[in-house]
């Protein structure tokens, strides 16, 4: 019962005994009027929603930052009841609170739906939804805790890229593929969905976490990664509010070279320095390249140790790696000397700088890291807010999508 409820139950028994002491009749309708009408309410708001199911209905396509996201909830209350009044509050996650009213569509089944407009990347947790059951005239109000958790990934906006500032530079035979020398011994390779009597010694624990469902480690004898992206999220060259911010640019740099090299039939290696400082190999455009653009999704600029660390050679994958591309907003002296050593070893290596000044509406300043870098023969990009990544990073092609 609603506070409006009690207001008007509380006058249908003023009015009973006002009828009585006066003795007027015209009273005794109106008095039984207000007191029938609370547990009337009462009984249709209880018995129309009976063990009610709310579900949200999959997405189509994986969501692109930038886009329109709209999210259709369905409500089977499970009585033959109609249902009074029903509305849903959602939250979603950092984007507020969303709430739907609902229309029937049939008997015992109600939808309704809201838009999440210009979504940015990230993963965003949706729910758990609130139901309110009341009657039109809000005397009476149930309210039910419905539909879990669920998490949506808005994959990063990625451009096509037919070629790459550093193809007949850094690169080896415009990516054409090489015959390796096979290490001994076995590396993760990537990770996939756990399988029904599977050891849980393999589970990969943060993948785990991030899809909400088991994920185990992928162990093969492969060969070296042709060619490494290293994305650095040190939290000092992050500048700027996403979408807009420099981090985001990085992020929507380094996934359109993989994407790129992933097309041309390369063995690739993300590597991301951020907190958890996660890897996850691509050979092909399926489940691998599908976690590759997710764990980009989720980056953020949280390092907690130089990305130069990364390319120490030895047993570090991206080091390792034939080739090398490095995404940076912070260009620091032992990543330029870890490059350039890379570069005087005849180990093919490129850089894309992001110019965080930019994004901070500070004028232009040579980088005296990238003058020794290019005199050193290194192909370097830079990229500046409000920049074409397709234009700067070498592209032919119009922007796409990371489904694309």
């Amino acid at each position: 019962m609603t506070s409006r409820g009690r207001a008007v139950l509380v006058l249908g028994v003023l009015c009973w005994v006002v009828a009585i002491v006066f003795g007027s009749r015209a009273l005794y309708p109106v008095a039984a009027g207000l007191v029938l009408a609370v547990p009337l309410a009462l009984a249709w708001v209880w018995l129309s929603v009976r063990r009610p199911r709310l579900a949200r209905r999959r997405l189509e396509r994986e969501p692109v930052e930038g886009d329109d996201l709209r999210v259709e909830l369905v409500l089977d209350p499970l009585s033959s009841l109609p249902l009074p009044d029903a509305v849903v509050v959602e939250p979603v996650g950092r984007l507020g609170q969303r709430e739907v009213t609902f229309r029937r569509l049939r008997p015992g089944r109600y939808a309704g739906s809201y838009v999440l407009s210009g979504v940015p990347r990230g993963r965003h947790e949706l729910g758990p939804a609130r139901l309110t059951v009341g009657d039109p005239f809000g005397l009476a109000a149930r309210h039910l805790a419905t539909a879990g958790r669920e998490a949506v990934v808005v994959q990063p906006r990625l451009v096509e890229l037919e070629r790459l500032f550093f193809d007949g530079g850094a690169g080896t035979g415009d990516g054409r593929r090489m015959l390796l020398r096979r290490p001994a011994g076995f590396e993760l390779h990537s990770v996939r969905e756990h399988e029904q009597g599977e050891s849980l010694r393999r589970v990969h624990w943060p993948t785990t976490a991030r899809r909400g469902r088991l994920m185990v480690k992928e162990l093969e004898d492969a060969p070296r990664h042709e060619i490494a992206v290293v994305l650095d999220g040190d939290a000092v060259g992050a500048v700027g509010e996403p979408p807009d911010s420099s981090f985001d640019a990085a992020v929507r740099a380094a996934g359109s070279i993989l994407l790129a090299q992933v097309r041309r039939g390369r063995r690739c290696l993300l590597a991301l320095n951020t907190r958890g400082r996660e890897t996850q190999a691509v050979s092909s455009r399926g489940t691998e390249l599908a976690l590759a653009l997710e764990l980009l999704a989720v980056a953020e600029a949280d390092a907690t140790t130089p990305v130069a660390a990364l390319l120490e050679a030895g047993p570090g994958p991206a080091g390792s790696a034939l080739e090398l591309v490095v995404v940076t907003a912070r260009l620091e002296q032992t990543l330029v000397s870890r490059l350039l050593e890379r570069a005087l070893s005849h180990r093919s290596v490129a850089l894309v700088h992001v110019e965080a000044s930019s994004f901070e509406g500070r004028p232009h300043r040579a980088e005296a890291g990238l003058l020794r870098l290019q005199a050193a023969g290194v192909p370097v990009a830079v990229v500046r807010q409000g920049d074409d990544l397709a234009t700067v990073l070498g592209a032919t092609s119009p922007a796409l999508g990371a489904h694309a």
